[in-house]
């Protein structure tokens, strides 16, 4: 048997949109993005939603769109993917480390206004694997200090902190269609915000900094007249072909959503008395969306002392897994530990030590929705079989 840590199941219906799409000869970013969009906000219960090339680049055109410049500082979680931390830098920023609570994997909110100083202009919380941050606090910090809230939210599709979805916190929700994400367009982001203003900024931010788009051109009464071009933009614009993946996607997103749930009710219920074994914890404010089952593979606690050794011991047990064709994963790195950002900041991996033990001892299990009942089990089988 082998299962891979995720698979998407595309449609007919997916794959009637895409040749849509190329039979309409309109394949740039045009209705189908719009639709996309428009799905988005109905989901999310966002205002506006603005669909770009990934996450990455959503979150690049967040930190522009919300001032941060050169020599600012802008506080990010130490354990999330390398991107979160990359997209301050492409604004000359300094992405400011802050440690990460090991219940939850989120940046620990306790440890931010230690992390504020006179030269912090935002704070990029991540929901991570799928669970919200405890937003009321980072909310009140930042109200506090007068800075702005960019979420990543790049895995926090069905995510919800007391009944409001990930993304409608801050100034800006960014998301991403990754392959591994519960809606996937191969690539591509989406910018959420509830200010308008800043919406139609991050649409020309996109598009080069152009003052209408090319469909709003092409189907106008001039359309020879090329805009005009106020912001220095970027090309970041998602295609029809990729959003109508996300469109057709959407229109079952419950679905989606509630088959992701149920696979991880059997796995949480097949590995509970695996005493080695963290599981996800979900707190009574929050709804998961498990984008990625990650435990803790922690045989015993877990210190700076034996953090190598429970690595080591960690790795094995991946190895055993793969062996049985079951794949797995680190649930991300430690951004921190990184050899470009190690050497630029002069830090050590125990530095932030809850973020350095969750980068050598986490473990992400697979979880998607075409995950058979004969795979689940095999797959808490053979955990339940090993000997740490």
């Amino acid at each position: 048997m082998k299962i891979p840590i995720a698979k998407t199941l595309f449609t007919e219906e997916d794959y009637d949109g895409v040749r849509k799409v190329l039979e309409s000869g309109w394949v740039v970013q045009g209705p189908r993005v719009k639709e996309f969009e428009d799905l988005w906000n109905e989901f999310t219960g966002s205002k506006n939603s603005v669909a770009v090339t990934s996450c990455t680049t959503a979150l690049h055109l967040a930190l522009i769109t919300a001032g941060i410049k050169a020599g600012e500082e802008v506080i990010v979680p130490a354990f999330t993917w390398v991107a979160t931390a990359n997209a301050v830098e492409y604004t000359g920023a300094v992405p400011v480390f802050c440690d990460v609570d090991l219940n939850t994997f989120n940046i620990d909110v306790t440890k931010i206004e230690s992390r504020i100083t006179e030269k912090t202009k935002a704070i990029v919380p991540v929901h991570l694997f799928g669970l919200a941050v405890e937003m009321d606090a980072v909310m009140a910090i930042a109200r506090k200090h007068n800075i702005k809230v960019i979420e990543d939210a790049a895995c926090g599709f069905g995510a919800y902190y007391k009944e409001v979805h990930a993304g409608n916190f801050g100034d800006f929700g960014c998301f991403s269609f990754h392959p591994r994400k519960a809606i996937t367009t191969g690539e591509g982001g989406m910018i959420t915000t509830n200010n308008s203003e800043d919406a139609e900024t991050l649409r020309s931010l996109r598009d080069h900094g152009a003052s209408v788009s090319d469909l709003m051109r092409h189907e106008g009464h001039k359309p020879y007249l090329l805009p005009e071009f106020p912001h220095l933009g970027y090309n970041y614009r998602m295609t029809d072909i990729q959003a109508s993946l996300g469109v057709s996607q959407m229109k079952r997103a419950h679905a989606i959503c509630e088959r992701r749930n149920e696979v991880v009710k059997i796995l949480s219920d097949g590995l509970k008395n695996i005493e080695w074994l963290k599981l996800p914890v979900v707190g009574k404010d929050f709804k998961h969306g498990y984008q990625s089952y990650v435990c803790m593979f922690a045989p015993e606690e877990i210190t700076a002392v034996n953090v190598g050794e429970i690595n080591s011991r960690r790795n094995k047990f991946m190895d055993y897994l793969l062996a049985n064709g079951i794949s797995t994963r680190p649930g991300t790195h430690a951004v921190h530990n990184l050899e470009y950002y190690a050497k630029k900041y002069s830090i050590k991996p125990t530095d932030f030590l809850n973020s350095y033990v969750a980068d050598q001892c986490s473990i992400s299990l697979p979880v998607f929705p075409g995950l058979t009942a004969e795979e689940i089990n095999y797959i808490i089988e053979k955990i339940q079989k090993y000997d740490v």
